[in-house]
This record gives structure tokens, C-alpha cells and sequence, in this order.
């Protein structure tokens, strides 16, 4: 049997989408760095050289938005979008995991 098809992501400008996928790299990377989770120090080490890179294109693709005159967010449509490329699993890496009170 094969697992359910994801629901198909909304439609995004092309900008949109650049931006999507910059913002889920560096999301990774910072979940990589969080000190907070179990890791070792080169990956981590790792990971922070190569955020400066994506954070770079992170800005890169926020400023085409910009100057194309894509000046407002649609939150609604690019919270569906990084729901459907597992942005909430991704997401939760980046913050504290559970206190654990043994």
C-alpha cells in the first residue's frame, strides 16, 4: 500500500517559493546548531559555516520580492505551503525540546 499523496502545495510566485525554500534551509541549519538538542560540535560547527551562505540567500530572495513589488507576506498561503514540505517538524528543532525532570 502506498503512503498518502501530500497535499499539493498552493500556488507561489516563483519568488514566493525562493523564499520558502531558503527560509526551510537555514531553519534546518539552525536546528543542526541548536545547542539545546543532543549533536556534536563539528556538525554544528558545520552547520554555522553554511548559514551564512543560506541566510545570505535568504535576504537575496526576500530583496528580488521586494523590487519585483511583492511588498506584503501572504502568511495563509505560505504557512500551507511550509506545512506541506514539513515545515512544522522542521521548525520544532529550532526551539527547546521538553523538559525532562529526571
Amino acid at each position: 500500500m502506498l503512503p498518502p499523496e501530500p497535499p499539493p502545495l498552493p500556488a507561489l510566485t516563483r519568488a514566493e517559493g525562493e523564499l520558502i525554500d531558503r527560509y526551510l534551509e537555514v531553519v534546518d541549519l539552525l536546528g543542526r546548531i541548536n545547542p539545546g538538542r543532543p549533536g556534536h560540535t563539528y556538525g554544528g560547527l558545520r552547520a554555522a559555516q553554511a548559514l551564512v551562505t543560506k541566510a545570505t540567500a535568504l535576504r537575496d530572495a526576500l530583496a528580488l520580492m521586494h523590487r519585483r513589488g511583492e511588498s506584503e507576506l501572504h502568511a495563509p498561503t505560505l504557512a500551507r505551503a511550509l506545512r506541506v514540505l514539513d515545515g512544522e517538524r522542521r521548525t520544532a528543532r529550532v526551539t527547546l525540546p521538553p523538559r525532562s525532570d529526571s
